[in-house]
């Protein structure tokens, strides 16, 4: 029987295989060892652990360029392994908001969801306005923030390759953890009105995915950089706005 202290450092190391997957996914055993160190024989015993427990999920994808083989299993965060990193007071919420749409009204819940985002907007401004008008940038401060925030945030850079001009450059800004995400399965809303921040804060229309509440491995939102920001962001978008078009456009992977 394996010592308390050995005990310990396995949950440890397995705590450092979940996260990887979470910030990662979909990844490859293969892809996990060498990011950890650890040898694939202790990665997928550790995989396997978490597989068991419902934590982790398989994805199965093709490689580019591959033929007709099978295709490689790489893993992501399950349903039940988002919902364990802290969604207590979900139900509460969720029964407040269903009771305030009964009550006021559809807008009443935007109007809840701008609110929420107000308090977010104001402390990530100032430090997106340091980077200058440089949409790319302003995009890596936006993941960093959100990171501090644990979104577990990723922006990578999307070059466009010959022929395509390179206005047609982009980053593409992912999440791999939402707070709220069984909230924002319930009501599209919160989706919406962050995306509508994104867009305010990197000074570019932006184009939502998908999304963790919509079925996606990852939230992701494309932020085209072909051109500098419009510096100066416009106040949020108040319920009820007639020209407004919901961009909550997601797939399922």
């Amino acid at each position: 029987m394996p010592s308390a202290n050995a005990a310990d450092a396995e949950e440890r190391t397995r705590d450092r295989v979940l996260s990887a997957v979470l910030e990662h996914g979909p990844i490859s055993a293969a892809e996990l060892g060498e990011m950890l160190g650890f040898t694939p024989a202790a990665v997928r015993r550790h995989l396997d652990h978490l597989s068991r427990h419902g934590v982790i999920e398989v994805k199965r994808a093709s490689r580019a360029g591959a033929g007709a083989g099978r295709p490689a299993r790489r893993y992501v965060l399950s349903s039940q392994g988002q919902s364990t990193l802290g969604n207590d007071y979900l139900d509460i919420a969720s029964s407040a908001l269903r009771r305030l749409g009964e009550m006021a009204g559809a807008d009443a819940v935007r109007e809840f969801a701008v609110e929420r985002f107000a308090e977010m907007e104001r402390r990530y401004a100032p430090e997106i306005e340091l980077a200058g008008t440089d949409i790319t940038a302003r995009a890596r401060v936006l993941s960093a923030a959100l990171s501090r925030d644990g979104f577990v945030a990723s922006a990578q850079s999307i070059d466009a390759k010959a022929p395509l001009p390179a206005a047609l450059s982009s980053v593409q800004l992912c999440q791999g953890h939402c707070p709220i995400q069984q909230l924002a399965t319930q009501f599209p809303v919160f989706c919406d009105v962050e995306t509508e921040l994104f867009s305010r804060l990197v000074g570019v229309d932006v184009r939502r995915l998908s999304t963790l509440a919509r079925g996606g491995h990852v939230c992701t939102t494309h932020i085209p950089t072909g051109r500098p920001a419009a510096v100066g962001a416009s106040s949020p978008a108040g319920p009820g706005n007639p020209d407004e078009v919901s961009n909550h456009l997601q797939e399922r992977p």
